[in-house]
């Protein structure tokens, strides 16, 4: 099994542009992904995004904004230590790269930095696992939500 990066391909029923404020902004971020996100969407930033209740088991988790190149490229690399700056090694690298297709735009998300992380191999399958089912539960639910801001006058 390749643990080094996670791939995924969606199409979206909107412009580049569209899709972009969607992956990079956190206001959009939290309707499909993370119960909540604080960050701004320009390369350097820092901050979290939330999934659940911290109070209640839930985890906030390190986010940096690597890349954004509106409406083609946003990256951000997470899971890194708190109070450290995310770098390779100790964080992983999310890119959203998308591309006009049609009436629409082909969303292309490719994660890595797994291998990098220098966890023991038990480690490294099981995040590696919950990732890959993280993006398979998540990612889908982008295109719908996306209908849902066309729908609006």
């Amino acid at each position: 099994m390749e643990l080094g990066t996670v791939e995924r391909e969606v199409y979206v029923e909107a412009a580049p542009e569209i899709v972009f404020e969607v992956v990079s902004s956190p206001d959009h971020l939290r309707r499909w992904w993370p119960d909540d996100a604080r960050y701004e969407p320009t390369p350097g930033s820092t901050g979290e995004i939330v999934f659940g209740d911290c109070d209640a088991g839930g985890k906030a988790v390190a986010f940096t904004v690597v890349d954004a190149r509106p409406p083609r490229t946003f990256s951000f690399r997470w899971t890194h230590p708190a109070g450290e700056a995310a770098a390779e090694g100790n964080s992983l690298l999310v890119t959203f790269e998308l591309t006009p297709s049609g009436a629409g735009t082909l969303l292309r998300m490719t994660e890595t930095g797994f291998r990098e992380m220098g966890w023991e191999i038990a480690t490294l399958e099981q995040q590696y696992q919950d990732h890959v089912s993280g993006w398979d539960f998540y990612l889908p639910r982008l295109a719908p939500y996306v209908a849902t801001l066309q729908l609006r006058p």
